[in-house]
C-alpha cells in the first residue's frame, strides 16, 4: 500500500477518518507517502483500509422485486444518489420506498465505509422494517441488517443497514457529532415534521 496518506483516508472506515485525520494533521511535517508515517499511525491507517476493503467484498447483493413502483424508477433514484448529497424521494404509501431505498444504497456500494442509517418515527416500525429488509436479503436479523431502539441493540460488526428511531440518531450526535459512523442516512417519514425530525434536518444541514 502506498500513496498520499491524506488521500488514503477516503478508503478508510468513515468512523476512523476524523481520528486519523487529526493524527495526520498533528505531525510536524506533512507526509508525502505512507512510509513517512510513524509506525503506529501507519498500522492504524492500513488496518482501517483493510477493514473497509473486507466490508466491500462482503457487501450483500440485493434483489429488487419489479412489482414495487419504487423499483420501476430504481435507476433514476440510484443516479440521483450518486450525483447529490441530498435526495428527496416522494411516493405513495406502499410503493416500497422504506424497504427498497436501503437496498438501492447497498447496490451502490454504500454501507461499506460506514453504516446506512435509516430512521423511523416509531420503535415498532424500526424493528419491523429491519426484519423485512433482512428477510429480503436472505439473512438473519442482526447481521447485515439490524436495529437499535430504546433498551434494544441488535447490530453486529457485520451490519450494513441500521434501523433506528429518529430519537436514537439524535442522541448519537452527542457522542458522534459528525455522525462518522454512517456513510448514508435515510430519514423516513420526514414529512411528519416531529421535533426530532426537525432537529435532525437542521443538524444535518449544518454538517453538509
Amino acid at each position: 500500500m502506498s500513496g498520499d496518506p491524506f488521500q488514503l483516508l477516503e478508503t478508510c472506515l468513515s468512523s476512523d477518518r476524523p481520528r486519523l485525520r487529526k493524527r495526520l494533521r498533528g505531525l510536524r511535517q506533512r507526509p508525502a507517502v505512507l512510509a513517512d508515517l510513524p509506525e503506529a499511525l501507519r498500522q492504524d491507517l492500513e488496518a482501517s483500509v483493510a477493514a473497509r476493503a473486507g466490508r466491500v467484498a462482503a457487501l450483500p447483493r440485493p434483489e429488487f422485486p419489479p412489482e414495487l413502483p419504487v423499483n420501476q424508477r430504481r435507476d433514476e433514484i440510484a443516479q440521483a444518489i450518486r450525483d447529490h448529497q441530498v435526495v428527496i424521494v416522494c411516493g405513495e404509501t406502499g410503493s416500497g420506498k422504506t424497504t427498497q431505498l436501503p437496498k438501492i444504497c447497498l447496490d451502490l456500494g454504500r454501507g461499506a465505509s460506514g453504516l446506512i442509517g435509516h430512521t423511523q418515527p416509531r420503535r415498532l416500525a424500526a424493528r419491523a422494517t429491519a426484519s423485512r429488509i433482512a428477510q429480503e436479503l436472505h439473512g438473519e436479523l442482526g447481521q447485515a441488517v439490524g436495529y437499535k431502539i430504546r433498551f434494544t441493540d441488535r447490530l453486529s460488526p457485520a451490519s450494513y443497514v441500521k434501523l433506528m428511531t429518529d430519537g436514537i440518531l439524535l442522541a448519537e450526535t452527542q457522542g458522534d457529532p459528525l455522525l462518522a459512523a454512517y456513510d448514508t442516512l435515510i430519514l423516513d417519514e420526514a414529512h411528519e415534521r416531529s421535533l426530532n425530525i426537525d432537529f435532525l434536518l437542521g443538524y444535518l444541514r449544518k454538517l453538509l
